[in-house]
This record gives structure tokens, sequence and C-alpha cells, in this order.
């Protein structure tokens, strides 16, 4: 099996999906947009992960790749592949569907629980969510589902924290693959991120050992072999 990661910053990787892959003998790429990558548009990967990253899907100028990113993730859909879309990676999925995304009403940053919706207990995906989890965010933007879509998760800052587009599609707001060093990173090269508002913690909490960090990841395992079973 070929993963695809498609990576926005140095400093957000896929974490424990590559441990996922390893794990299942898969084999893992990484594509760096932002250092101008190609994308491989006639050798579509069994599974494509799009990553996070500061940046926001509107910001086409800015980034120019984004367009091509956009053109790429809607192929892999329209071809039945796997896709596994990660806070940006789930926005990008959502505008290559169609779907605006915007401004979120408050910075969502930091561990917060999220709710599985009456919807997700009728879609293989949602089923795989507890009733409610803490989970680990860093977010100033949402998406609105894209059409077709079945909302599948939550939050009291953030209406839509996951969807489902089919069997083979997931978008999710939040960080299940992240691991402590991921995070120290990204509190390393967003500091500025962190101000002080309602759903907004500071470092040394987001860090905190006692964050379910395993339990997330075995959750995100479980996401992703449905994904490629499905």
């Amino acid at each position: 099996m070929r993963v695809h990661c498609l990576q926005h910053v140095d400093f957000e990787d896929p974490g424990s999906i590559m441990a996922w892959a390893r794990e299942r003998g898969a084999h893992l790429t990484v594509a760096h947009l932002h250092r101008a990558a190609p994308l491989p548009m006639e050798n579509l990967p069994d599974l494509l992960v799009v990553m996070g990253g500061p940046m926001s899907v509107n910001d086409e100028q800015r980034h120019p790749w984004l367009k091509a990113e956009k053109r790429f993730i809607r192929k892999v859909l329209q071809a039945g592949k796997p896709v596994l879309g990660i806070c940006l990676g789930a926005q990008l999925i959502a505008a290559a569907l169609g779907a605006a995304v915007e401004p979120n009403a408050q910075r969502e940053i930091g561990w917060f629980d999220i709710q599985a919706t009456a919807a997700a207990a009728d879609h293989p995906l949602g089923r795989l969510l507890p009733a409610r989890c803490c989970v680990l965010h860093w977010h100033g933007e949402t998406f609105h589902l894209p059409p077709g879509a079945v909302h599948l998760a939550t939050s009291a800052a953030c209406r839509h924290q996951a969807f489902a587009w089919g069997a083979r599609a997931l978008g999710l707001q939040f960080h299940l693959e992240m691991t402590p060093e991921g995070l120290q990173r990204l509190v390393r090269h967003c500091p500025d991120d962190l101000t002080a508002e309602a759903f907004v913690q500071p470092a040394a909490t987001m860090l905190a050992a006692e964050h379910p960090w395993e339990r997330n990841q075995t959750l995100m395992a479980h996401l992703l072999e449905a994904l490629v079973q499905a």
C-alpha cells in the first residue's frame, strides 16, 4: 500500500500516522508542498493524507500551490481513493468539494472535548468516534459541510469538527495524529497564536503529560484502517 502525505510546513508532520504505516508495512512518502514538491497526478496513492498548517485554504495568492493541491485532492476523491484530512487538510478537502472555509467565531487551541453527532452512529467512520472525547485543537478557521457530507462531530467552540464524504473520505478539524514532540514544535513555531482567549490554552497546559496521547493515536489508527478497508 502506498500512503502519500501532503505537508505544508516543516514543523507539522504526519506524527503517529508514520508509525501506523510502518506497522502495516505500507510505503509512506511525503510531499513538502511549501518547497514546491510535485504532485503525483498520474500515479494516485492508495491513501492520501492531507496535513495541517498555519495558512488558510483561501491564501492562493500567497501560496499558489494551493490551487494545484485542491485539484489533486479532488482528483483523488473522484477516483474513489481513501483520503484523510487533518485541520487545514480537512478544510482543503471541504474546499475541493465546493464548500466554504472561513474564520471561526473564536480560535480553538488546546485540549477540548468533541461530541459525536446523532448522524455519526449511522456512518461506518462515525461509529468509531466516542460519544465524547478530549482531543487536541489548533485552528482559527472552520469549514462548511460539502454537499453530500455527513456531519460527525462538534465542539463548544466550533460546530463542524469532523465530516465524512462517502465511506472513503474523512475530514478532522482536530489532531489525533499529534505527538508530544509535534506539539512542542507547534508551540515553538506558532507562539503568536497563544493569545488570551476563552478556548486557547497556555503552552504548559497543552504539553502536560496527563493528556490522552496514546488513546487518540489509537483512535487515529482505527480510523485509518476503516478508511483503507472501506
